[in-house]
Parts: structure tokens; C-alpha cells; sequence
């Protein structure tokens, strides 16, 4: 059997020592630990159900090697509200419809989040190009935008994180 490696990160935000395979894909490790927001959906990066934030830069973690995580933080959906209280994203895709059968949810919210700190009043065109790695099958990007749209007047009004 491969030998272990011990990695150290930042996972949601805590401190944590992990053992991991050498070949192990981030996507792996983070569902061995239980975190089942995100999911494995092509394994080719190209549909975001498996999307982390690392170090605030969204990935498709099917495509990141776990040892490369190294000292870095990862934040997985399960940690995007880590105040306990749900972010703007989160509850703008709960109010307006953005959320449907949730396989393209958790990948979906990070990637608003993740937008919305760099660009808190995007334009259409901003959130379609940012939420262009993940695919949705059910609400036709309409909701989804919308969704990401209240969040942004949500954060502009002071009202959300």
C-alpha cells in the first residue's frame, strides 16, 4: 500500500493535519472527511458540482491534487457560512428560486460568494462569466443570476456578508 501523506491546511476555516494518498485528488480527500457538499459530477473540471474556494480562488477540486493543498485554506460549502448565519448568496439562492434539484447549488453559492467579494456590483454579463464553470441542469441560469443579483443589492444595502 502507498505510504501517507500528512498535509496541514486550513479547512473551513480551522487548523487540521491530514494523511492523504500521494495521487489522491483534493475531491477525494474532501469527501473522505465527510463534506458532501461537494460532489463529483464529470471529474474533468468542466461542470463545477465539485467546486472549493482555494485560498479565496474558486477550483474544481477533481482537478487539484490534495498534496498541493499544502499550507493553503480550503473552504468547502459547509464552511461558507461560518458564523453560523447563511451568507447573501446563500439566502438570495434559497428566496429566489436559484436552488432546484442542489447538485450544482454548492458550487453555484461559492462561485457568487467568490464574486461578489471581488466585484460586490457585477453587471450581467460579470455574473454569467463567473458562473460559467458550473453547470445547472434544471433552472436554466435565469434564477440563478437573479439570485446572485439580490445577493449583490442584499451586500450593497448592508444587509448580508
Amino acid at each position: 500500500m502507498a505510504e501517507t501523506v500528512v498535509l496541514r491546511i486550513t479547512l473551513n476555516g480551522e487548523e487540521r493535519e491530514l494523511s492523504c494518498l500521494p495521487g489522491e485528488r483534493l475531491l477525494d480527500l474532501l469527501r473522505r472527511l465527510g463534506l458532501t457538499g461537494v460532489k463529483e459530477g464529470c471529474g474533468e473540471g468542466e461542470c463545477g458540482a465539485c467546486a472549493v474556494l482555494l485560498d479565496g480562488r474558486l477550483v474544481n477540486s477533481c482537478l487539484v491534487p490534495a498534496i498541493q493543498v499544502e499550507g493553503r485554506a480550503v473552504t468547502t460549502i459547509e464552511g461558507a457560512d461560518a458564523d453560523r448565519e447563511l451568507s447573501a448568496a446563500q439566502r438570495a439562492f434559497a428566496e429566489g428560486g436559484g436552488v432546484q434539484c442542489g447538485i450544482c447549488t454548492p458550487g453555484m453559492v461559492l462561485a457568487a460568494g467568490a464574486l461578489l467579494k471581488r466585484d460586490p456590483c457585477p453587471d450581467e454579463a460579470r455574473i454569467r462569466t463567473a458562473m460559467a464553470g458550473n453547470l445547472c441542469r434544471c433552472t436554466g441560469y435565469v434564477r440563478i443570476v437573479e439570485s446572485v443579483r439580490a445577493a449583490a443589492g442584499e451586500l450593497a444595502g448592508g444587509g448580508g456578508s
